[in-house]
């Protein structure tokens, strides 16, 4: 390609492919992290060579296990990340060095083994983004982020509004839970974030402390908000949370479950309702003790619609 000032260069493109793996554990949603180079947390991540690997996904499952330990179950295509320098992860790279795409894959699994191996661990998501967490109300990271938000707007009617909807920092706003990447975008333009600092060769921002969640290598936490955007949409259209839970379950972990994705606190009566309406779920007549009170009775995923159609995703009724 030809530079503005007439000389030549190639610039190649490396396909490298990432992987946001995400289980349940503890009634905490975690994914799985490994290290960069310089020690940050990082997704699995690993090259595409064409002349070696047949498909993305051979390649993926592939590098998962060598990197982790851990084979994938379920996984689907998430989205194409290129920007400039997002690997380096600074500005535009120059001639010598080439353009990095990453291909990020969603990974859902109900077996999350206490020590998935190699250099892995699972992370929680809410370390990651703690403003993300609504489930025992708005989430003690706000009390610092929103004074530190507003002083970033300055004044500024349209990065107010953007504000006050995202965050909900206001009574007719309604938090929008899917909305993660564009919470994490907006605290990375505010300069509210270490990866923001990282990139711009700033200091880290001193006002917001530990508040903002665990910086990641390169654009990786990043990559996870938008996985996570996308599991939470998907949570109501699509039986996805059945790839998280066991073969059996109770009534009660399945909404403990379904709120460790959403981040939000569930209306019981109504979140069973709506579970027994879609027809998800079958009683199998026998009960669980390990619930620390009456015993529960135990249920299993039904599957597809019997009459063919996709099966539904779940309400998520939300407490007021």
């Amino acid at each position: 390609m030809t530079q503005p000032g007439g000389q030549g260069y190639e610039q190649g493109v490396r396909i490298g492919l990432s992987a946001v793996v995400i289980a349940l554990r503890e009634g905490q949603a975690v994914v799985l992290t490994t290290h960069a180079a310089d020690g940050a947390p990082a997704l699995p991540f690993g090259p595409f060579d064409p002349a070696r690997d047949r498909t993305f996904e051979l390649a993926l499952r592939a590098f998962v296990t060598a990197q982790t330990g851990f084979p994938l179950g379920f996984v689907e295509q998430l989205y194409t990340f290129g920007d400039a320098g997002r690997a380096s992860p600074r500005a535009t790279p120059g001639p010598d060095r080439a353009r990095e795409v990453s291909v990020g894959y969603l990974a859902l699994t109900a077996d999350a083994p206490e020590a998935p191996g190699r250099d892995a661990a699972w992370t929680p998501v809410f370390d990651i983004f703690p403003w993300e967490d609504w489930r025992s109300g708005p989430p003690a990271a706000m009390a610092t982020l929103e004074p530190a938000l507003r002083a970033w707007a300055d004044g500024d009617a349209r990065r107010l509004g953007r504000v006050e909807t995202l965050f909900a920092l206001t009574p007719e706003r309604r938090w929008n839970e899917e909305r993660v990447l564009e919470r994490y975008e907006l605290l990375y333009e505010a300069g509210l974030v270490a990866e923001s600092a990282r990139d711009h060769d700033r200091p880290a921002p001193s006002a917001t402390g530990d508040k903002t969640g665990l910086p990641m290598a390169s654009d990786h936490r990043r990559i996870v908000a938008t996985a996570l955007g996308r599991l939470r949409s998907k949570l109501k259209y699509r039986p996805v949370l059945f790839d998280l839970t066991p073969d059996t379950f109770t009534l009660s972990a399945l909404q403990s479950a379904a709120e460790a994705v959403a981040g939000l606190s569930l209306h019981k009566q109504n979140f069973r309702r709506g579970v027994e309406r879609a027809g998800l779920v079958q009683a199998t007549g026998v009960f669980s003790s390990d619930t620390g009170g009456r015993p529960a009775e135990l249920f299993r995923f039904v599957g597809a619609d019997p009459l063919g159609g996709p099966a539904p995703g779940l309400t998520l009724p939300g407490q007021r």
